[in-house]
């Protein structure tokens, strides 16, 4: 929830009509839920950050928020909901001019994760003819509305006199709604869209499979007995007996509800509900609700059950038909997958994989190597394709994509760590662990987020992304900006592992030593400045197209420097980037395997909108943006935030400012150095050196992720830069600490 939390408060806080207190409370939420209320109590006094000592469930969360309440008006809203502009203004009119109403009623829209937004398909019904303050008998259409708290104001002194709370449980709205609106006495309506009901692809609590859904069943039981309580709402009956039966389907129909052994016994209870509170001279509906009305009425689950099967057979065998026509894989490596999956999985095999077959790269390489070293029990696996197959360490194990033995691997493998995802066809079965490690901090947008940008989307399917996506268990990050930008954009229900990314701890653990070796070994002359010059893709072009001329930089820069042309690896066969190293002052290691062997080799990393510049900036050297195409990039591939408003270093948008910044020496003065610390407070959160540890005995060998605390930010000591490395060369031990890999 966390991920949707600032935009809920922000919406609030930010409507024009200031006159509010705002109650946030944290129940007990396992998340950054508390800190971010904190933080907002802390900057608006209009906030009030409420903390409930143990968990309560959302119903009882909402009675502590109105024991403290002082505003004339009630308004709950869930933290992943928002408020349309100017909604509470138009409140407030409103409820002026209808003289405060007990209850005001307004329009909500349907937000979904790929950007499409649906009013309410009643709307209609803030149209119908009535009086403007009426009761709910006098206008009972209102009644046939979603019966939920949050599309609605009421009036705080009401609730009092009345005695109205919240009951614990799944559907607390069911005994609030009904009750409230058949108690006022003055009810009023607003035709706008006040909120924004967010559907969440995943996540939803009450898409739980759980046994918690049989709460349904005890709400209605406070729905009649308040019926009861009064003879005057006898005639609601009828009504409420019917939106009862419609929830009690409506559960069922759902296969994300009640788990499948426990079906028919929330069946029986449904019958056990109809024949209590069925009013005299009930009459069904007719079609296919009153067959269900009537399997109800007489308990006939294996009659109902019967028909539901018969119904999804069909459309499975349809659908079945239709990916059969579609399939063209190989009938044979079809055959040995699916032999292979009857096999069972191999409790201490694990598969690593980065960006499809690339071999030893990124972060699944370091767990790879970590897991060799303290988890060795567990057989560790490469993907490979076959060219990357001789960078590999010597002895590792590998697969080549696409084989036998790949799929063989795929089946019976209990864990596996990638940094994309698996193929379409890949099955994950039961009880195996799949962590995405991801490949960087994320600028551009990602995932679901670029549905807005067809450019950069190219065509993806998302619905395959996601089912793909969705059989992640965990998602890695380096800090808490990136942890919300992962849920955010992979709707899916995976658990946040915010570890640091294991790549990343080369940059803590390698020695002047291995600073010295990888600058030998990369060709970079003694005292030289090396400028790493690592540009991202583009999508808003065909083909590589340079942004910076290399070589006119490597010539500004003079004797003293030398570039390392780092190109992005879409681009490693094009040769219009072999065309650009026509400098004697400009080292090509486009194909060199590790970027972090490459980062810890440089003095100076120069990018543009590369997740590098996250990465690079653990060691505390200096960075340059070149931003030429800024808007150009914004535009086509979207963005998370303004880099050029949060930059790790100066900033350049044409090859002129990059010489002055270069050649003027700003590029390592004070302001530069300042900007770095404010961007690695921020996005060097969890890279301290253990990330790889704390995956590796959290996933492989079960321990808790508090064993392994994050080492503060101000406690770390990166790798040593070139120029100290050169200054050690003479006092270091001749063997290093580590080996950079």
């Amino acid at each position: 929830m966390q991920s949707f939390l600032r935009e809920c408060l922000d919406s609030i806080l930010e409507q024009s009509f200031r006159d509010i207190e705002v109650i946030a409370v944290n129940d007990c939420s396992p998340d950054r839920c508390g800190e971010i209320v904190d933080e907002y109590a802390e900057a608006d006094s209009r906030v009030r950050a409420l903390h409930l000592p143990e968990n309560v469930g959302l119903g009882l969360a909402r009675n502590a928020g109105m024991e403290i309440a002082r505003g004339d008006y009630l308004f709950f809203l869930d933290s992943d909901d928002t408020l349309t502009p100017g909604s509470l203004q138009l409140i407030a009119d409103r409820l002026s001019d209808t003289t405060d109403p007990d209850v005001l009623i307004f329009d909500y829209a349907r937000t979904f994760w790929w950007g499409g937004v649906t009013r309410n398909s009643l709307a209609s019904v803030f149209q119908s003819k009535g009086p403007e303050v009426f009761t709910a008998k006098q206008r009972p259409d209102f009644l046939t509305l979603l019966m939920v708290v949050w599309n609605k104001v009421y009036r705080r002194e009401f609730i009092e006199q009345r005695g109205f709370e919240f009951p614990p449980g799944y559907y607390e709205d069911t005994p609030w709604t009904f009750p409230v609106l058949m108690a006022a006495e003055r009810i009023a309506a607003l035709d706008h869209v006040v909120v924004h009901y967010r559907q969440r692809r995943q996540g939803n609590i009450l898409r739980t499979v759980s046994r918690k859904h049989f709460d349904i069943f005890d709400q209605y039981e406070r729905v009649f007995a308040f019926i009861d309580s009064d003879p005057s709402l006898a005639e609601w009956r009828p009504q409420l007996f019917t939106k009862m039966v419609d929830h009690f389907i409506a559960i069922l129909a759902k296969s994300n509800r009640v788990p499948d052994e426990l079906r028919a016994e929330f069946f029986a209870l449904a019958h056990r509900h109809y024949r209590r509170y069925m009013p005299a001279g009930f009459v069904r509906p007719e079609g296919q609700a009153g067959v269900r009305y009537a399997l109800i009425a007489r308990n006939a689950y294996p009659v109902y059950q019967t028909l539901k099967v018969a119904n999804q057979g069909r459309r499975k065998v349809r659908k079945t038909v239709r990916a059969t026509r579609k399939k063209v894989v190989s009938k044979r490596l079809d055959r040995h997958y699916e032999n292979a999956l009857k096999q069972p999985v191999n409790q201490n095999l694990a598969v690593y994989s980065s960006y499809w077959g690339r071999g030893y790269v990124c972060n699944p390489a370091a767990l790879h190597a970590k897991a060799k070293e303290i988890a060795p029990h567990v057989k560790g696996v490469v993907v490979a394709k076959a060219e990357e197959v001789h960078k590999l360490p010597p002895g590792t194990n590998y697969v080549i994509p696409g084989t036998e033995k790949y799929w063989e691997v795929m089946a019976r493998a209990k864990y596996f760590f990638n940094n994309v995802n698996f193929e379409d066809r890949f099955v994950k079965r039961p009880g195996t662990v799949h962590v995405q490690t991801q490949h960087g901090t994320p600028l551009k947008r990602m995932g679901v987020d670029l549905l807005p940008f067809p450019v950069a989307a190219k065509g993806t399917n998302f619905r395959k992304l996601l089912e793909r996506s969705d059989r992640w268990d965990y998602c890695i990050s380096s800090n808490r900006f990136s942890a919300d930008i992962w849920e955010q954009a992979f709707p899916c229900s995976f658990a946040a592992l915010e570890s640091g990314y294991p790549r990343n701890d080369v940059f803590y653990t390698s020695t002047a030593a291995d600073v010295r070796r990888l600058r030998a070994e990369i060709g970079i002359p003694q005292g030289k400045i090396a400028v790493l010059y690592a540009p991202t893709h583009r999508d808003y072009t065909t083909s590589y197209v340079p942004q910076l001329d290399v070589a006119a930089l490597a010539d500004a820069l003079g004797d003293d420097y030398v570039v390392l042309m780092r190109g992005h690896h879409f681009y490693e066969q094009k040769p219009e980037l072999r065309k650009l190293q026509s400098s004697a002052r400009v080292i090509d290691v486009t194909a060199h395997t590790a970027s972090e062997e490459l980062q810890l080799a440089a003095d100076v990393l120069l990018a543009d909108y590369s997740s590098m510049i996250f990465d690079y900036a653990n060691l505390d050297r200096p960075i340059v943006i070149y931003a030429n195409d800024w808007e150009a990039y914004k535009v086509s591939r979207g963005v998370y935030f303004d880099l050029l408003e949060e930059p790790p270093g100066h900033v350049a948008r044409t090859q002129e400012e990059l010489h002055d910044i270069f050649v003027g020496g700003a590029w390592k003065d004070e302001q530069s150095t300042s900007l770095r610390d404010t961007f690695r407070r921020k996005f060097c959160e969890y890279d301290d050196g253990k990330a790889s540890e704390r995956v590796i005995r959290q996933i492989l060998l079960g321990e808790p992720a508090e064993n392994l605390p994050v080492v503060p930010l101000d406690e770390r000591t990166p790798a040593p830069s070139p120029a100290a490395a050169e200054a050690e060369s003479v006092k270091e031990p001749a063997v290093g600490r580590s080996r950079a890999a």
